[in-house]
């Protein structure tokens, strides 16, 4: 999936909304945690009832990991149910891999051949070495961390680096978009960071980013979008837990469909107002 294509979903479902699918098994409802196919069925009944109002799935592996062997059968069969029924949503892996070489590039056949993701999410730290493997794939999405919003994000992010006296994430972003296309790299920029976004933007006016922190983080989606959107949009604004976890009844399913559904009317109005459709 190019950018071209996922504009079009953006314009066709008036919605640039990423769920994260951050599925842990201790805070889904008490009637599913006995099942066998527990996650999996959380998985499916909360995308049956959203796909309808979002363009991309973030499924943080972390969650499934954590349950050895069981979470990897979760986490491949959410992926492929998705890929199955919904082909043209835009589908991430946020694994936040961070290695070189060999390593690398069996981190990229684990998440591009084995599971059907279009994009993983990769750290930058150890530099070109770390995102070139992943970019031989055609029509798959290196996401690279770019500015995110923890708190230990000044540690680094926000040092000055020699000679040209930039701050280390505008370095970062300025020369990892160099290393692949507008069409294979996109950038994590933290809902949180409004004025760093107007930056961002000058260096890298056409490049998707993926912006977490909406909803139970905080972010404030009017801010991103007045600042982050470009003439293609250019966003894909994740919230998970306010959407998936919204009840947990067994209704609940139906709950994350409707506030899905608010965060998409939302986005609707910002893509007007920026006139993107």
């Amino acid at each position: 999936m190019d950018s071209q294509k996922l504009y079009n979903e953006i314009q066709k479902k008036k919605s640039y909304l990423c769920i994260g699918l951050d599925s842990d098994i201790e805070k889904i409802p008490e009637h599913l945690k006995k099942e066998k196919e527990s996650v999996f069925l959380f998985n499916k009944a909360i995308i049956d009832e959203t796909h309808q109002t979002c363009v991309a799935y973030k499924i943080n592996t972390a969650f499934y990991e954590a349950l050895g062997l069981k979470g990897w059968e979760f986490l491949s069969q959410t992926a492929r149910y998705i890929k199955s029924n919904y082909p043209d949503i835009f589908l991430i892996a946020d694994a936040k891999r961070g290695d070189i070489g060999n390593t690398s590039k069996k981190y990229a056949k684990a998440f591009f051949e084995q599971i059907p993701f279009d994009a993983v999410t990769v750290a930058p730290y150890m530099g070109k070495d770390s995102i070139a493997p992943f970019l031989e794939f055609p029509d798959k999405w290196v996401i690279i961390l770019g500015l995110t919003s923890n708190e230990g994000a000044s540690d680094f992010q926000f040092q000055l680096t020699a000679p040209e006296q930039k701050l280390l994430y505008e370095s970062v972003i300025n020369t990892c978009s160099k290393w692949g296309t507008e069409d294979n790299i996109m950038f994590v920029v933290g809902a949180t960071k409004n004025e760093q976004i107007i930056t961002i933007r000058d260096i890298i006016p056409h490049h998707f980013l993926l912006v977490p922190g909406i909803g139970t983080q905080g972010g404030s989606l009017d801010k991103v979008s007045d600042n982050g959107m470009n003439n293609k949009c250019g966003l894909l604004v994740n919230s998970s837990r306010s959407i998936i976890f919204k009840d947990q009844s067994k209704a609940f399913a139906y709950s994350a469909g409707k506030e899905a559904e608010k965060l998409q009317q939302s986005m609707e109005s910002q893509l007007i107002k920026h006139k993107i459709i």
